[in-house]
């Protein structure tokens, strides 16, 4: 007559591993990022693994096999064992329960995972429909230059528009496209932007800020940047971009403060305000170019407040 064989009541880390399928190191990899707790050194300094954890680790690979990454495995079971079940000293419960909620919580992840996947795929596919730079703006930015005929935006204004929306939020840059579109409806307004911009980057280094140059480009600015405005008025943007601003509004009703035209982008850590992310922004601009800058936004005021 054969004697039953008497299992161990506890079994050492390789021995734990070949049961299950997996390899020491992966043990050892579940105890660093606290997927599995460790267990306490015997008085011959190893560790040795009971039933509850061959269970759980169990678990963890057949979760693991399915594709679910192991942070949300482990987020999965701190969650369960947070919402009440009653696990022993080694965090594991030998219910159904715990299974049941770790489960759900992992669903819970994974649908969470596949929103974030389907909102990365149709922002990929519309960069390509619209081209990688316009397909980088806000979607109410990039409506708002539809009506530019086909090639006449420059990459420098697109760029353009990514910055100011960093700044000043989606909005911001609606306002501003109103000036790129009406440069790209009309070639001879846009030749003489060309000229000015011109002027403004031979302000280098080697000029001045008291050379009379400076005042004579701020001054050409502040023309041509009224000239660019009545236009922009003419064109009845304006009353486009106040059906937009309405349309937003809607939208994003005032109680709700996360939708607001913040220019944080997710990845901030922090909020940070328009002056700090312009502060933070590098412009290879000359003492003399910045001179010009300030020369012609005095005229601009000095024009408003006459008016």
């Amino acid at each position: 007559m054969h004697s039953i064989p008497v299992p161990p009541r506890q079994v050492l880390i390789g021995d734990a591993a070949a049961f299950v399928g997996i390899t020491p190191r992966a043990i050892r990899h579940y105890h660093q990022i606290g997927l599995l707790p460790e267990r306490e050194r015997g008085a011959d300094g190893r560790r040795r693994y009971g039933y509850a954890e061959i269970i759980r680790l169990l678990w963890i690979r057949r979760m693991a096999d399915a594709g679910i990454a192991l942070e949300d495995i482990r987020d999965a079971f701190a969650g369960a064992a947070s919402g009440g079940a009653d696990g022993a000293d080694t965090g594991v419960s030998d219910g159904t329960d715990e299974v049941a909620a770790v489960l759900a919580r992992l669903e819970d992840a994974l649908e969470a995972q596949e929103d974030e996947l389907r909102r990365k795929r149709d922002s990929v596919r519309r960069m390509r429909t619209l081209g990688s730079r316009l397909g980088l703006l806000d979607d109410i930015v990039s409506t708002r230059l539809e009506a530019a005929p086909e090639g006449s935006l420059r990459e420098d204004d697109l760029d353009t528009l990514l910055v100011t929306e960093r700044i000043f939020g989606p909005l911001g840059a609606v306002l501003q496209a109103s000036r790129f579109l009406v440069l790209a409806l009309h070639p001879e307004l846009r030749a003489e932007s060309d000229r000015v911009d011109a002027a403004e980057e031979a302000l280098d280094d080697s000029v001045a800020v008291d050379d009379p140059r400076v005042a004579q480009v701020a001054a050409e600015r502040h023309a041509f940047d009224t000239r660019l405005l009545g236009m922009i008025e003419e064109s009845g943007q304006p009353d486009e971009d106040d059906a937009i601003f309405d349309a937003w509004d809607e939208q994003h009703p005032l109680e709700d403060a996360d939708a607001a035209p913040a220019p944080e982008t997710a990845g901030d850590s922090r909020a940070r305000s328009a002056g700090d992310i312009i502060r933070s922004m590098p412009y290879d601009f000359s003492p003399a170019r910045l001179r010009c800058m300030e020369l012609a936004l005095r005229l601009a005021m000095d024009e408003t407040a006459a008016s």
